[in-house]
This record gives C-alpha cells, sequence and structure tokens, in this order.
C-alpha cells in the first residue's frame, strides 16, 4: 500500500528522514537504516569537518522548533566513506546532502562524487539559511541557474537541489522556469524558514545563541509554506523533476497531505528529533490507516491531485 517509486527505486514507505536530523555519524545513520524508513539522507556535507555555531543553537518550540545548526558536520570524506560503503543492491536509497561554503567547493565534492563509486541519490543544498554572513544561494536566481549549468557540464549522476521557501508566485514561476532547463532528480522543498526569532519571556532572552537569536524555523509553524511550495513547484516544474515535500509532518495526515499537493517523498525533521526514528513506523501506520479510510489502494490513487473548493 505504501510502497513508492522515486527514480529506478522501490520504496517501502515514502517517508524519510530531513537532512541535519539524526544522520550526522555513522551510527544515527545506521539507526534510520534500522529502522521503518524508506531511504536515507545525511546530514549536508561541506568540504572539511565543521563544528558549527555555538551551543545553544536548537530549542524546541510550542508548534515547532528553532536552530542554527550552522552546518555542524563530519566533512565530505566521513560521508563519502559511509555511502559508498554502503551503495548496496536492494538497500534503501541513499542520499548524500552537500552544502558547500563557496561555489568552488560545491564543484569540488560534486566532482569527487562523480568520480567516486557512489551510485546513490546527490542532493545539492541551496538553502541554508544558518551560517553567519552567507545569504541562502536559491535567493540568487542568476547565481542557481550558473551554477547550475556549470554542475550539469560534468556531472551526470542522479542529481536534485534542496530549496528554501518561497513566498510570492512570481518567484516559483521565475525559479521553475530556471529549474526546467536542467536534467534534475528532483527538488527538495523546503528548508527551515529562515531567520526567525523566539522569544523566552521569563528570561527577556532569545533562546538560541547564533547570529542574535536568528535560526531558522520548522514544525508545524512551516506546513502551511511547505505545502504551498510542493504544489506550487508541482504545478510548474517537468513531470520527469520529482518532488520531496518537508515541513511540518508530525502525523499521518501531514504526510498525506504532501502527497495529496504532489510529493513523491516526504521527510520529517522536527518531529523525528523529538521522537526518534521510531516516529516512522508511527507515520506509516497512521498514513496506511487514513488511505483505508479514504477507500486508497496505492499513495498514486491521490498523489498530486489536491482539489480546490
Amino acid at each position: 500500500m505504501l510502497n513508492t517509486q522515486f527514480l529506478n527505486y522501490t520504496l517501502t514507505s515514502p517517508i524519510m528522514n530531513a537532512s541535519g536530523v539524526h544522520c550526522t555519524t555513522t551510527e544515527e545513520l545506521q539507526n534510520l537504516a534500522d529502522s521503518a524508513a524508506g531511504a536515507i539522507v545525511t546530514k549536508s556535507a561541506t568540504k572539511h569537518f565543521r563544528v558549527g555555531n555555538p551551543h545553544p543553537r536548537y530549542a524546541d518550540l510550542p508548534l515547532g522548533s528553532i536552530n542554527s545548526t550552522g552546518l555542524a558536520n563530519n566533512g565530505f570524506d566521513y560521508y563519502l566513506d559511509y555511502v559508498s560503503s554502503n551503495n548496496l543492491e536492494g538497500a534503501k536509497p541513499l542520499f548524500f546532502s552537500v552544502a558547500g561554503m563557496t561555489f568552488e567547493e560545491n564543484l569540488y565534492m560534486l566532482n569527487k562524487i562523480q568520480a567516486s563509486s557512489f551510485t546513490g541519490i546527490t542532493e545539492l543544498n541551496l538553502s541554508c539559511p544558518n551560517l553567519p554572513g552567507k545569504p541562502q544561494i536559491a535567493y540568487d536566481f542568476p547565481l542557481t541557474e550558473q551554477i547550475l549549468t556549470k554542475i550539469f557540464s560534468f556531472f551526470t549522476k542522479p542529481l536534485g537541489v534542496k530549496l528554501p521557501p518561497y513566498f510570492d508566485l512570481v518567484h516559483f514561476d521565475q525559479m521553475a522556469k530556471i529549474l526546467n532547463q536542467f536534467p534534475l532528480a528532483f527538488i527538495n522543498s523546503i528548508n527551515s524558514i529562515g531567520n526567525g526569532l523566539y522569544v523566552d519571556t521569563a528570561t527577556e532572552t532569545t533562546v538560541i545563541k547564533p547570529k542574535d537569536g536568528f535560526g531558522g524555523i520548522g514544525g508545524a509553524y512551516v506546513k502551511p509554506t511547505a505545502l504551498a511550495n510542493v504544489n506550487g513547484f508541482y504545478q510548474r516544474l517537468n513531470p520527469q523533476i520529482k518532488i520531496i515535500g518537508t515541513g511540518g509532518v508530525n502525523s499521518g495526515q501531514d504526510v498525506f497531505e504532501h502527497l495529496l499537493c504532489g510529493a513523491q517523498i516526504v521527510q520529517v525533521g522536527t518531529a523525528l528529533h523529538r521522537e526518534g526514528p521510531q516516529i516512522f513506523s508511527r507515520l506509516a501506520n497512521e498514513l496506511a490507516d487514513l488511505m483505508e479510510q479514504k477507500g486508497y489502494q496505492s499513495i498514486e490513487d491521490f498523489r498530486g491531485k489536491i482539489k480546490t473548493s
């Protein structure tokens, strides 16, 4: 019932982790491999190990979370070794996420992936909002087009991009026009809503330290924005560019809504951080129950078929 096709893979569940949550170490990645997640994505890697921003840099909020981790990760080679050694026939699909600090760093990592034995799926993160002094690349449309043009001059393995949220329909139009020029395998939409601020009224302070308390917002706060981005791009992208929906997933109903709006796979971040990898079984069971109540035999019976009132 929950099987879903993604590229050349058949996933037993459309639900997986969002990059940045429970995927920094090989132990955490193995936890995901042993869970009911349908696929696995690594922490977005930079060329070198990064300790990230100072603590406290994550806080749970009443309806979600705020974080400014600052791309803390174990470095590109650490994750390349993992995904290459675990690139086994019949295993869960592996997504290798990279987020260079510079254009040149992205090109370096993608060249190494191209030359490696890794045959999984690469995600280029163009949307990290938590680096002091670094703008989100995907809000610069000419630069995004320039980067993708250069990358696809040499990169031939399956590649997708992780995008920030957009808030204007004309921006959906403009970004889709750029993305449709390239042989992208997928987009991942959305990353957290950047540069939110949450105040602890008891102490009259921000709840995280980096960037004077400004951080990416996740959880239920962002679901309407995430669904709008998923459906906005579903309406505009070439059909061969699949959509991974991310943002505000805490129940099987949330997964259902992402799929209904056009997502092929749905990622879980804040709720995974709170609940741990056992969440994948719960979400899958809730999704299956909801589908049964509605009389759906497969995800394709309803995926992308949202109606307007």
